[in-house]
């Protein structure tokens, strides 16, 4: 069963967050350090949660990015 198109991402690694920000790997780091965004481990991987990128977006943007909604 492919769950692509079914279920959204929730966590992804720190490239693909860095990206989506675009911003380098260090500063992802940093924001994490400093709790802007929610880590997640498995395994050896690291991961950021979707959520809180998205609340990152929003709250440095001013935008309701984390009900998918279009800046105001």
């Amino acid at each position: 069963m492919n769950l692509e198109g079914i279920m959204e991402r929730v966590l992804v690694t720190i490239d693909d967050a860095a990206e989506a920000l675009g911003i380098g790997r260090t500063m992802i780091y940093q924001l994490i350090k400093e709790g802007e965004l929610i880590p997640a481990k498995i395994g050896r991987r690291s991961l950021v949660t979707a959520a809180s990128i998205r609340a990152f977006a929003a709250k440095v943007s001013g935008a309701d990015l984390v009900a998918g909604g279009a800046r105001r």
